[in-house]
């Protein structure tokens, strides 16, 4: 196995009586990427990383983690490994500090290297001030980020994440979105793959995606690749009302504009994918006094997603 891929899945199949949940799915998951394994719910997303996790087994094919199978020496192939699938369980009456403890002495670390993780862990996920709370005073949020913290006490270098902001009211999901965000920015050596169904939680957070439906990879890319893979970009113009034909028209006259057409009460137009243009186009929107108060990207990840889950059906 290659180092430059810490994570290989090779014809990995999970059957449950004739229903097939994992379909023969080959992924490689880079070194140093956060990538965002994305599909629908029921698309094979958690069954994956429950296997690369040895949660479950696998019907066959072979998952590997830093090159060592998992679905033959899971032990070994964890060894690196931090994770947190599905809702996390913890002793209600102890609180984050004891339960650092609790699994720094499981795994083997010394009382002066789990003082120390501790302390720089709680700090990481933002819970220095709770340190000595009991956990079972703690919201699904907080409870959340003791959870990722669990998962870094072993100073891993894949982190593996079973759909993180899963039943989280918004400040939740954007407290544990900032943990991950800063993981990155502080660690040049962590590989982290996530799943999720969330397209703005994929594109805020990864810089790679693996999308799948059924089990099977429909597409694995860099998103600022894939973002700009056409060459092009779509522009939304809103109006307050049903845009004029002759507005349409003025805007499909510009010289650097390649199409622009109504899209319901909106107005789509397509221009080359450089950041000019686009500052040309607001500009030169903006300053025809028609009725446009808004102008910005259209979600090309979103319309694309859906697509291709449409055509995989």
């Amino acid at each position: 196995m290659s180092s430059e891929y810490p994570i290989e899945i090779v014809n990995l199949r999970k059957e449950y009586g004739s229903f097939v949940a994992v379909n023969d799915l080959n992924l490689k998951i880079k070194k140093n990427s956060f990538t965002g394994l994305l599909g629908p719910n029921g698309a094979g997303k958690s069954t994956t990383l429950k296997i690369l996790t040895h949660l479950i087994t696998a019907t066959s094919g072979e998952a590997f983690l830093d090159g060592i199978d998992v679905t033959k020496d899971p032990k070994a192939a964890l060894t690196n490994v931090g994770t947190v699938i599905e809702t996390p369980e913890f002793y209600s009456y102890l609180t984050p500090r004891e339960t650092m403890r609790y699994v720094g002495e499981i795994i083997g670390m010394s009382k002066e290297s789990i003082r120390s993780e501790t302390e720089e862990i709680l700090e990481k996920v933002k819970m220095v001030e709770w340190g000595d709370k009991r956990l079972g005073t703690f919201s699904k949020g907080m409870r959340q980020r003791i959870a990722l913290g669990q998962a870094l006490m072993k100073e891993p270098n894949i982190i593996i994440l079973d759909e993180p902001t899963s039943g989280l009211d918004p400040r939740g999901m954007v407290e544990i979105r900032e943990v991950l965000k800063n993981l990155r920015t502080d660690s040049n050596d962590l590989t982290i793959v996530m799943s999720s169904h969330v397209l703005t939680e994929v594109q805020d957070l990864c810089d790679r995606i693996a999308m799948i439906n059924h089990g099977t990879l429909l597409m694995d890319d860099d998103i600022s690749a894939f973002l700009t893979s056409h060459g092009t970009r779509s522009i939304i113009a809103k109006t307050a009302g049903v845009p004029a034909p002759e507005l349409i028209q003025r805007i499909g006259n510009i010289d650097y504009v390649i199409s622009a057409d109504r899209l319901g009460n909106d107005i789509q137009v397509v221009i080359s994918d450089s950041k000019e243009d686009r500052q040309r186009l607001f500009h030169d929107i903006s300053g025809m006094n028609a009725g446009v108060y808004s102008i910005a990207d259209s979600d090309i990840l979103e319309t694309t997603y859906l697509d291709m889950i449409k055509e995989s059906r």
